[in-house]
């Protein structure tokens, strides 16, 4: 099979490695969709882990061949394929922070090498402990494309209940490239009032079809003040920090009111660095909250706010790609313009 294999100094490769062989319990899936995320490009642009590997964990497809035991999937369901799992046992699982699980922090899907997600490649291997309660099936009518926002989904679902939104609250929202406008989605539906902050004017149109109720650019306007103003003089309730530039926590910070959430969510590599004021964590008595991958707990309802449609997440698909062209994907997402959001990866599509 072909793969986009990461072969070190920020360098993907596209060529030929081994179709995965499974063993008992195990999945062969014969992937449709995969999509770009940042936390997969910061580890390649980074060099965060030791090459090679393959890629990709937002996976969906279909299922090419089971395992000896395997009884609650056959060959040919559509299903899309959660990288982690927790063991739902340890001191970790037992407060609910699965990712911070040993047994989650394995990988257990692979497309070759050290396992990595392997979503950049024709097939997947899907290991016992995976495909036991990390598998869901595809509705009809749904597309590939659509099913592979549940694991996105998840991570942000997961940052929302993290911080108690109430409706009535109003959220700040920075950032609204395909995460920013699904917290905007998902936060205008569960009844709170939506600010968002992006610099592309597209992407604050797009802001208001997912219900922002304003959209500023952050680098024109005084976010401070504009949050104010529409809160009673108190700024935003909670804050959701959904990208990452210099100085972006700190200006949502400034933006909240005393007592506020602030849920730092794209800040996913040990080389950024926030400078805080003491006095605005401390006696302005905000909670700041780190928020990283799923939750098993909320994996049935992330699939269903995905097949039910009412995120509009094939809205935000801009560009579906095949392997051959990956590179050009990548640094599509990196350098993103005011035509680009979700980019999809179809491996079965050679050229």
């Amino acid at each position: 099979m072909l793969a986009a294999v990461y072969r070190g100094k920020s360098q993907v490769a596209v060529e030929p490695v081994p179709t995965p062989s499974i063993g008992p319990g195990e999945l062969l899936i014969r992937v449709e969709s995969c999509g770009i995320c940042h936390t997969d490009l910061k580890k390649i642009e980074y060099n965060l882990l030791e090459p090679p590997r393959i890629f990709g964990h937002e996976t969906a497809g279909v299922v090419a061949a089971v395992g000896e035991t395997v009884d609650h999937y056959a060959p040919g369901d559509r299903v899309i394929v959660f990288h982690h799992v927790p063991c739902r046992a340890c001191f970790y699982c037992d407060r609910k922070l699965y990712a911070q699980c040993p047994v989650y922090k394995k990988v257990g899907v692979t497309a070759g090498f050290e396992p990595a997600g392997g979503g950049f490649a024709q097939y997947v291997r899907v290991m016992d402990w995976i495909a036991r309660a990390g598998v869901e099936k595809i509705p009809g009518g749904v597309s590939f494309e659509a099913a592979s926002f549940v694991e996105p989904v998840n991570t942000i679902l997961k940052a929302v209940v993290q911080a108690e939104v109430r409706p009535g609250e109003v959220a700040l929202v920075l950032g609204q490239g395909p995460i920013g406008l699904i917290f905007t989605r998902l936060l205008a539906l569960r009844g709170l009032t939506v600010l968002a902050t992006d610099t592309m004017p597209a992407r604050r149109d797009l802001s208001h079809r997912f219900g922002a109720r304003r959209c500023f650019h952050p680098r024109e306007v005084d976010l401070t003040a504009e949050a104010r103003a529409l809160t009673g003089g108190r700024g935003a309730d909670v804050a959701f920090i959904a990208a990452s530039a210099p100085g972006i926590v700190e200006q949502g910070i400034r933006a909240t009111r005393p007592g506020a959430r602030v849920v730092l969510f794209s800040q996913t590599s040990d080389k950024e660095r926030i400078e805080l004021s003491g006095a605005d964590v401390c006696v302005g008595e905000r909670m700041v909250l780190g928020s990283y991958s799923a939750s098993i707990d909320l994996q049935k309802e992330s699939a269903r706010l995905v097949f039910s449609g009412e995120l509009l997440v094939e809205e935000l698909i801009s560009h579906r790609i095949p392997l051959a062209h990956i590179a050009q994907g990548f640094q599509l997402a990196l350098h993103p313009n005011e035509k680009s959001l979700k980019i999809m990866v179809q491996p079965q599509r050679i050229a």
